[in-house]
């Protein structure tokens, strides 16, 4: 086997390994689309939301600190204990929980019936809305997350290198976990939706707001319901993303990698969201090993959205949506 052909391999593994970290923060996205019909354009900043307040639980940081101190004339921090990761976890699951209830209460109720840019927009301001709470509580600093996930290159026939049939390939063990975990979220995501009766009547509202009232089913639940899971992805993916590059103010940018993968996968499909993410993943690596160094390289920061250019020209649904007829 040729160097050339072993770094190639390395290349689609790692490829593989990046593209479900965006299949991750994707998924946030189909499912509310699939609840609602709305483009969540707050995603990105729920993961970073999510992994900012689970950073701030985990060290027993004081919310809104740099708040209170400026108001009232004190210097507190911290409240002076650590909590388990695990802990903080479910923790801060009950406060995306509470996030769910309250953009439902406040915002989406009394947006039911209106056109989809509307919905849309109100994303647009509750994405800001939660990156300044985000900063006014927990402060815009650099963080480091460490839930104690294995980190680093594996070790199986020497000291760097994964070995297959006798090669080494260098691959990272989050990127691995990252892996199995959105392979099991998305088996249960799937199951949720196809089998339950709550999956069902998410399905009904995305068709309809007003059908889904009058057959008796619960705006408020349903919406509450679907923002929790969305929110539960995104505390997944902030995970990931925030213990591979840090807790930072750019990991709400993982939204924008999203949007190519949708594009690809179809905005309706949880499946493809999945796909669309390791297309694009194996893709941009691959164009950066190819073509890159002909080009000057960087080519990872637009393949990804060329890609999706072209999908939107000859297959605008995605390789998993549903091709949409509407009658006039």
């Amino acid at each position: 086997m040729s160097d050339q052909l072993i770094y190639a391999t390395e290349v689609i593994l790692n490829g593989l390994m990046a593209g479900v970290l965006y299949a991750l923060v994707a998924l946030g996205f189909v499912l509310i689309y699939k609840a609602s019909g709305i483009f969540n354009y707050a995603q990105g900043v729920m993961a970073l939301f999510a992994a900012m307040t689970l950073v701030g639980i985990m060290n027993g940081q004081v919310p809104f600190a740099h708040l209170i101190n400026a108001t009232f004339g004190v210097h507190v921090t911290h409240f002076g204990w650590t909590i388990p990761a695990l802990l903080a976890i479910l923790l801060t699951m009950g406060v995306m929980i509470l996030l769910a209830w309250a953009v439902q209460q406040f915002v989406m109720r009394h947006l039911v019936g209106q056109e989809p840019i509307i919905l849309f927009m109100a994303t647009i301001g509750l994405a800001y809305f939660l990156e300044g709470v985000a900063d006014l509580m927990w402060g815009s600093e650099i963080k480091t997350l460490d839930v104690g996930l294995p980190q680093g290159l594996n070790v199986w026939i020497d000291d760097t290198t994964y070995g297959i049939f006798g090669y080494g390939f260098f691959i990272d063990n989050l990127d691995i976990v990252a892996t199995v975990i959105a392979a099991l979220l998305v088996a249960a995501l799937v199951a949720f939706s196809q089998y339950t009766k709550q999956g069902r009547a998410m399905r009904a509202v995305a068709d309809d707001h007003q059908a889904a009232l009058s057959v008796g089913i619960s705006l408020n639940f349903i919406w509450v319901l679907v923002w929790s899971v969305a929110g539960f992805v995104a505390l997944v993916a902030g995970i990931m993303w925030g213990t591979k590059s840090g807790v930072q103010f750019s990991l709400s940018l993982i939204a924008l990698k999203a949007l190519p993968v949708l594009m690809l996968g179809g905005f309706t499909s949880i499946p493809g969201a999945i796909v669309g993410g390791l297309i694009i993943g194996v893709g941009e690596k691959l164009f950066e090993f190819a073509v890159g160094p002909l080009v000057g390289g960087a080519t990872e920061n637009w393949f990804a959205y060329v890609l999706a250019l072209i999908f939107l020209v000859f297959r605008p649904q995605g390789l998993f949506g549903e091709k949409i007829i509407e009658r006039v």
